[in-house]
């Protein structure tokens, strides 16, 4: 069996066994990776606490037929502890994972996993309210996936904006003149904040006001589980109460 080696964030674990657990990971250049890691619930286990959800390891594994057999771990960044310690933090990245779970296949994207990893190290170091680092984190890997959505153009025509109807089904903001009846209106606070997001203009999304981030999330999670064609379990459990980042 070939011996490969990689980095990966592990996304979830499940129980295979006594001893035994099921470790799915995103990993930089083998995609999403699916292993055995033996005995790792004993208590007695080197590298058990190292492929716990939210980890971000080096990891050396076999080559299965059905699933690969995790045989050496190493942390290369415990973010882990710093965010199961937040409930917020802790739903906030439950999402991500899910996520990327779900966009993510075997061939995987180099840019899913580093935009992954970045997303995860900002919520461990809160450097910005967790609410927001997920719609950022979801609107940019939905565009890496090939989903971006329009927040100044209109999405189906390209008449130049300011437009206001978001249209989820239309990929972003449209026109008047396509807009189909009775679609959302957002005002241009909620609009600038989306584009602020997707773009990664942290200056302007931290100072956003309380309800721009409540609308501008509420698109983000229909606009997500649109393009997912499924829902996401986590979203539901995201604590979206106001947060300041750190300011040390």
């Amino acid at each position: 069996m070939p011996l490969y080696r990689d980095e990966a964030v592990v996304l979830r674990t499940h129980k295979l066994g006594e001893a035994d657990r099921i470790v799915t990971m995103l990993s930089r250049q083998h995609g999403k990776i699916r292993a055995v890691a033996k005995g790792v619930r004993r208590t007695a286990s080197k590298f058990g606490a190292r492929l716990e959800p939210f980890m971000l390891v080096d990891v050396q594994l076999y080559e299965g037929r059905s699933l690969d057999t995790i045989t050496q771990a190493e942390t290369l960044a415990s973010y882990g502890a710093d965010i199961v310690s937040d409930y917020a933090c802790y739903t906030a990245a439950t999402a991500m994972v899910e996520t990327a779970d779900k966009l993510t296949d075997d061939l995987g994207s180099v840019q899913q996993y580093v935009l992954l990893v970045g997303a995860l190290r900002s919520l461990a170091r809160r450097e910005h309210g967790s609410a927001l680092t997920l719609d950022s984190y979801l609107l940019r890997a939905l565009a890496v996936a090939g989903w971006a959505p329009s927040f100044i153009d209109c999405a189906v025509t390209g008449a130049p904006g300011p437009h206001t109807a978001f249209v989820v089904q239309m990929g972003g903001v449209v026109a008047d003149e396509v807009a189909p009846p009775g679609s959302p209106r957002l005002d241009a606070e909620t609009i600038g904040l989306l584009g602020a997001l997707l773009a990664g203009d942290w200056q302007r999304a931290d100072a956003a006001e309380p309800r721009a981030r409540s609308q501008a999330s509420g698109v983000v999670a229909a606009y997500t589980q649109f393009h997912l064609e499924r829902s996401l379990r986590s979203l539901e459990h995201v604590d979206r109460s106001p947060q300041m980042p750190r300011t040390s």
